[in-house]
């Protein structure tokens, strides 16, 4: 007998895939009687919740455990029309043509990291690479201050967890992301009053529907967009980093060709995303594969397990880099297509091609990972490593 989906589970969080395949084959659409939420897991029906926003809302928030006072506030925590006129204010930022200036500082970063690195030989991905770059890139295109990377990484990751015991948030997680939207309420009142050429400002200086944004929703798109880039683009790297570990023919294919660089991120992003389920609320009743799902109930999107959908992508738990794998969910789909994917992408290329035409071999120096208890969210709290 299966156990019972359970997103507060270690062993989720470790490795969810075979309860993903029980879940598509068994239960298409699961329903959690004890945490009250429907799981969908087929890519089918999951991609096509996450485009149909006036059944599968996110007005409710989008974490399954959702931080205070979010809702209402930002790109993922509503929908059309709103969403859409917020989202036309941040997009150019992150548009690919908008983007070329941020590939110098990632060679520059990533190098530094990496001579510190061959120095010491053991080291943490994490901390020593992946989180330096994003930290470092990401606060110098919103135009934030720069921090110590490791500071604001521990506050990001306490701020996206979840207490395994609560089945929830609790206060000190709660606290991270005050101190997160502190820090950044202090920022968008300095641009109140001395504008600058950054994004921040653009938000501040914004109108929707005649009116500007509030302090409040400045700071809250401001700040989702800070644990998105920190936490999703550091985990994204990772990752992609892993693979490359586990499948060595990849990493050599790759290192004596480039060019294969992308689309070996893009079947990364399909084999094992950091973001793995996001939420939804039912707007009105629907059904699926014989369950009736009322107005008002959660609905996990499982996008880890609709990437691992046979009927989407064959032979689906093999890593192959040659698979061009289109329409993958691992920036998730629809009107809530993570709007920094671009930048995502970019980052990760130039930053992994960088260390693995510097350190071709590596290796892990312990059997078992800890993983971020995180009901949405799939990432190694550290990744050691050993220059070979």
């Amino acid at each position: 007998m299966q156990k019972p989906f359970d997103l507060y589970s270690p062993e989720i969080d470790a490795n969810p895939f075979p309860m993903y395949e029980w879940l598509r084959e068994t239960a298409p659409a699961y329903w959690n009687e004890r945490d009250q939420y429907w799981v969908l897991s087929r890519y089918e029906d999951v991609s096509r919740a996450a485009q149909d926003w006036e059944t599968f809302s996110s007005t409710s928030g989008n974490l399954i455990d959702e931080i205070p006072g979010r809702t209402g506030a930002t790109l993922g925590t509503t929908d059309p029309p709103r969403h859409d006129r917020l989202r036309a204010l941040a997009n150019s930022a992150f548009m690919k043509k908008n983007l070329d200036h941020v590939i110098e500082p990632v060679h520059a970063i990533a190098n530094e990291a990496i001579d510190a690195i061959l120095k010491k030989k053991q080291f943490d991905f994490i901390g020593d690479f992946s989180s330096t770059i994003t930290v470092k890139v990401l606060m110098r295109m919103l135009g934030l201050p720069e921090m110590e990377p490791a500071e604001i990484r521990n506050k990001v990751v306490l701020a996206i967890s979840t207490d395994r015991v609560t089945r929830g948030r609790n206060p000190e997680l709660d606290a991270a992301f005050k101190w997160i939207a502190d820090f950044i309420q202090a920022e968008v009142e300095k641009r109140r009053k001395e504008p600058q050429d950054d994004l921040v400002t653009r938000l501040a200086e914004a109108e929707i529907d005649g009116d500007r944004l509030s302090d409040r929703e400045v700071m809250l798109t401001t700040a989702t967009f800070v644990m998105a880039g920190i936490e999703s683009l550091s985990s994204f790297m990772t990752t992609f980093a892993l693979n490359m570990h586990d499948y060595p023919q990849a990493r050599a294919r790759i290192i004596s060709d480039p060019k294969l660089t992308p689309w070996a991120i893009e079947e990364s992003l399909r084999f094992n995303t950091s973001a793995q389920r996001f939420k939804r609320t039912t707007a009105k009743e629907c059904e699926l594969h014989g369950q009736a799902l009322k107005p008002g109930q959660r609905v996990i999107l499982a996008y880890g397990s609709a990437n691992r959908d046979y009927r989407k992508f064959e032979e689906p738990d093999t890593y192959n880099i040659d698979r061009k794998p289109l329409g993958h969910l691992g920036f998730g789909s629809g009107k809530h297509y993570c709007l920094g994917a671009p930048l995502a992408k970019i980052v990760v290329e130039e930053a992994m091609n960088i260390f693995l035409r510097r350190i071709p071999q590596f290796k892990r120096t312990t059997p078992q990972l800890d993983w971020v208890s995180s009901s949405n969210f799939r990432s190694p709290v550290k990744l050691p490593f050993e220059v070979q």
